[in-house]
């Protein structure tokens, strides 16, 4: 039984300043998470593998190359140990510690990534040194989505819980403008032998500046209502994910499904669409920047309208419609890349984005919900991190698995439709959750 609190009752003007805050907080760190992800994803493809695994590029590219492939989604199979550490003392010491701790942890590692020697200048060390600081990067981010989600939810009136945890769903499109914007930049201003010996440091280095924007933020954020009630209450568990697995599996178990189709999706936009349009179909690789950056603009804007309709209508029905866009346009979406016309591609691109804003908007309402807040950070921080391993971080290495044995990229269709499918499924047993009070149960 939980009794309605404090934390859900509407915010008066006094508090509009500090839910500002809240949600910059939220957005800045989420953005340098991906931002940080799709410099690191965009460079594989392109300057990696010749810098810091040389005598196998020279000996085996196309083996450099599936490895260097390989160090993107090794990130991902950190991300449920940050899950359970980040939420275990985020349910213990509060979501606001974590959030710092996390900020920081990301940013140093992208700097260092940037000031890494490489192959040439300390041997078989750059590629040890470049694999640390990946599995860094995944340790952090794996319990840096949970704070951020839990911040914006909690401290969000009740009637508009779903779109303010939008907004650090839309650092994913944030990010990647950024990201993108950047590497489009310095590929025209600057010649490809200074891009290859110096200028893909620039975009990792930048990232220091971003970490001191979003610290500073941070810092300014109050601490979330619901925790400083537990605090208040003395309520916090003693051991949040003891309790969370013996009493929590079912809906770590939805979380996960929810979220597998989205993220894989969202992958094949990230990364296997760029890759596809400009090696196998051999189109120009700014105007496929220039579209990835476009349709980024139509996730951002469909993820806060997802957010927002789903504290309209409810949080099952927006999931239901998002997947049922991202189901529907698999196939002609494919027939519309395959044209090799750039206006189709952007097209196909755009028109994926409103399925996947959708379906990712309303993710931090919903599984806010879903648990109850003594366990709520360790709970939507693994499911979220299990949902990501299973939906994306192997999505662009299936997808291209799929091309190579079939030859026709509707097996990729059906292979993103069958996971889609899953998600609905794993919505529809999570039951709606809109208006559940947030509070602290008065009693376990």
């Amino acid at each position: 039984m939980t009794t309605p609190s404090k934390v859900d009752t509407p915010a008066g003007p006094s508090s509009r300043r500090e839910e500002r805050k809240v949600l910059a907080g939220t957005l800045v760190g989420t953005t340098i998470e991906w931002y940080d992800f799709f410099i690191f994803a965009q460079l594989t493809a392109t300057l990696l593998s010749p810098l810091f695994l040389a005598p196998l590029n020279a000996s085996n590219p196309g083996l450099a190359q599936i490895l260097s492939f390989a160090l993107i989604g090794i990130s991902f199979l950190f991300r449920p140990l940050g899950a359970v550490i980040a939420g275990h003392l985020g349910d213990r010491l509060g979501r606001k510690a974590m959030l710092v701790f996390t900020l920081v942890m990301m940013g140093a590692a992208t700097a260092l990534i940037g000031m890494l020697p490489t192959y040439a200048q300390i041997g078989a060390w750059a590629p040890v040194l470049l694999i640390l600081l990946r599995v860094i990067q995944g340790f952090s981010a794996g319990g840096e989505w949970g704070g951020a989600a839990l911040m914006a939810v909690e401290h969000a009136p009740i009637g508009r819980r779903g779109l303010f945890g939008a907004y650090p769903q839309i650092g994913v499109p944030v990010g990647m403008i950024l990201a993108t914007g950047l590497l489009f930049f310095l590929n025209t201003s600057m010649s490809k032998e200074d891009f290859a010996a110096w200028g893909w440091r620039v975009p990792f280095l930048l990232s220091i500046v971003l970490i001191v924007v979003g610290y500073l933020i941070r810092r300014a954020v109050a601490e979330s209502p619901v925790f400083q009630e537990m605090a208040l209450r003395k309520k916090e568990s003693k051991a949040p994910l003891g309790e969370l697995i013996r009493n929590h599996k079912l809906p770590v178990l939805y979380s996960t499904m929810i979220f597998i189709g989205n993220n894989a999706a969202g992958y094949l936009l990230i990364a296997f669409f760029i890759s596809y349009a400009t090696k196998t179909l051999k189109m120009p690789t700014p105007q496929i920047l220039l579209a990835t950056t476009l349709a980024s603009f139509g996730w951002l804007i469909f993820t806060l309208v997802g957010g927002w309709l789903s504290d309209r209508i409810g949080r099952v029905k927006t999931f239901l419609t998002g997947y049922a866009i991202v189901f529907a346009w698999m196939i002609p979406m494919f027939a519309l890349i395959d044209t090799k016309n750039i206006l189709l591609y952007g097209i196909a691109l755009f028109v994926l984005t409103i399925g996947l804003g959708l379906s990712y908007g309303p993710m931090s309402a919903m599984y806010a919900e879903m648990f109850p807040a003594e366990v709520r950070y360790s709970g939507i921080s693994i499911g979220y991190a299990f949902g990501a391993i299973l939906g994306g971080a192997f999505a662009a290495t299936i997808a291209e698995t799929l091309l190579q044995s079939t030859k026709w990229t509707g097996s990729i269709g059906i292979y993103i439709m069958v996971l889609c499918v899953i998600s609905a499924v794993g919505v529809v047993l999570a039951k709606e959750t809109k208006g559940r009070p947030l509070g602290v149960s008065s009693h376990h």
